[in-house]
């Protein structure tokens, strides 16, 4: 539903949307024994509900290129995302109860041991957006759990505040994609160098009030 003044709209400064970072060049990184660690029959290996199954083998993983290419946030891992051990830290220091984490083995061009790396995936899901508070096109056909939040063109999230309940970082059950982090998380972030305009960290912070 759109704007207007109504209780609990969207205001600027509340919350955040976790996004990679559209303007850094994305990772040269193979994921080397990604067929070992996928389900049988399985798409990726991130199963649908989340978190992560016992790996037989750790993650390993091969930068392609000399100079390295990943930062410290990167997506599409198999369905989750990829952290260095600084960024994890603030994860875990903020809100360790949103977060797990496997450890990967990264290989360097050349084949030295990188520097820590985790899938990470955010495993607290709440129903949290206000529908009747935002402005978030909701589709509502053929879609597991009976809707799905569009958020190409951009919208305007308000939260139930009942439903964060103090949470600093959570994703939408109707839009996977959807991370959505507090005040309190996204100041530790900027802090640390994540998520801001003139840094390189791979990730972006947008005010979830207008993306």
């Amino acid at each position: 539903m759109s704007g207007g003044e109504v209780p609990n709209a969207p205001k600027m400064g509340e919350f955040y949307v976790i996004n990679p970072d559209l303007e850094i060049p994305l990772h040269e990184v193979e994921f080397t024994n990604s067929d070992a660690l996928r389900p049988p029959g399985g798409g990726i290996i991130r199963p649908e509900t989340g978190g992560f199954r016992q790996f037989p083998e750790p993650p390993l993983l091969t930068d392609t290129v000399p100079e390295g290419s990943l930062n410290d946030f990167q997506v599409a891992f198999e369905g989750y995302w990829l952290v260095s051990d600084r960024l994890k830290r603030v994860f875990e220091a903020v809100d360790p109860e949103a977060f797990q984490f496997v450890q990967c083995e990264l290989v360097c061009f050349d084949g030295s041991v990188g520097p820590l790396y985790y899938l990470c995936d955010v495993i607290r899901t709440l129903d949290a957006v206000d529908e009747n508070a935002s402005d978030v096109r909701v589709l509502t056909e053929g879609y597991v759990n009976g809707k799905f939040y569009r958020l190409a063109g951009g919208a305007r999230l308000a939260f139930k505040k009942d439903v964060v309940n103090g949470a600093h970082v959570f994703r939408s059950p109707f839009n996977d994609g959807l991370i959505v982090c507090d005040r309190v998380m996204r100041d530790a972030l900027v802090e640390r160098g994540f998520g801001v305009l003139e840094g390189n960290s791979g990730m972006a912070l947008s005010d979830a009030a207008d993306f």
